[in-house]
């Protein structure tokens, strides 16, 4: 079984108590159809486990199939250093049909942030090494596609269904 190389740190954008006795780290792109499939599932579960719960996202962009994922997650950085992360996060999920600069920049205004600050980290590439980092890291867990869940450490090879979360991460919580 493959392990999450990457131990969560101070860097993870968490969900949750970080002492809870399960960890679901997913490793997510934000134009990926079964990432946005997987979204409300993992909404869904972090409700169900409540405080037994640490959720982490990281970044995974596959560029290749993807045009539009590094932008969005790099907007999602953008909003993270501003404390709008998991804000940008949801509103690029809910709005994956959209994502460009012209979806980025109404989200920024919208949370209260400065849309040319953000148009220009994004010209910049302000936030690319921070993308890269949680890409690389996926890439020295195993990761080779989205989403890739780690519970506890451990990658959760079965489906993404509520479900089966459920019942890998009950399964999780008997082990401790």
């Amino acid at each position: 079984m493959t392990k999450l190389r990457a131990p969560i740190g101070p860097h993870d954008h968490a969900q949750g108590d970080s002492s809870a006795p399960v960890q679901l780290v997913e490793y997510g792109d934000y134009e990926c159809p079964h990432c946005g499939r997987a979204h409300p599932i993992v909404q869904r579960v972090q409700k169900h486990f409540g405080d037994r719960l640490l959720f982490v996202f990281r970044n995974f962009p596959l560029n290749n199939s993807h045009p539009h994922a590094e932008s969005a997650a790099e907007s999602a950085e953008f909003a993270a250093t501003r404390h709008k992360f998991w804000e940008m996060h949801d509103a690029l999920f809910e709005n994956q049909d959209r994502l460009g600069s012209e979806l980025y920049e109404e989200l920024a205004e919208k949370l209260g942030l400065d849309p040319i600050a953000l148009t220009a980290s994004l010209d910049s590439g302000e936030f690319t090494d921070r993308v890269r980092a949680d890409f690389n890291s996926g890439i020295r867990s195993g990761v080779n596609g989205t989403p890739t869940f780690f519970i506890n450490g451990q990658r959760h090879d079965g489906p993404f269904d509520y479900p089966a979360l459920v019942g890998a991460i009950n399964a999780a919580l008997a082990g401790d």
